[in-house]
């Protein structure tokens, strides 16, 4: 792996988007309502989870974690 391809890696987030199933790598974002906002998404309609544990708005990011994004919002 080249050191542009390193540093691509180290600043950028893993992203598992329920319930569309899709995934993402995106830029690193500073906090889970900065990830929400780049997914377009408002923080009373998603939850941001990280290893198992919820994050709140204002809970760090850091590079090459792996996060779940489900959305919570009712469809009908």
């Amino acid at each position: 792996m080249s050191t542009k391809d390193t540093a691509q890696a180290t600043s950028t987030v893993s992203v598992f988007l329920q319930p569309e199933e899709k995934e993402l790598t995106l830029p690193r974002p500073k906090n889970a309502q900065q990830l929400l906002q780049a997914l377009g998404l408002r923080a009373c309609t998603a939850l941001v989870a990280r290893e198992g544990e919820l994050l709140t708005p204002d809970r760090a990011i850091y590079a090459g974690d792996q996060l779940l994004v489900r959305k919570v919002t009712s469809s009908g």
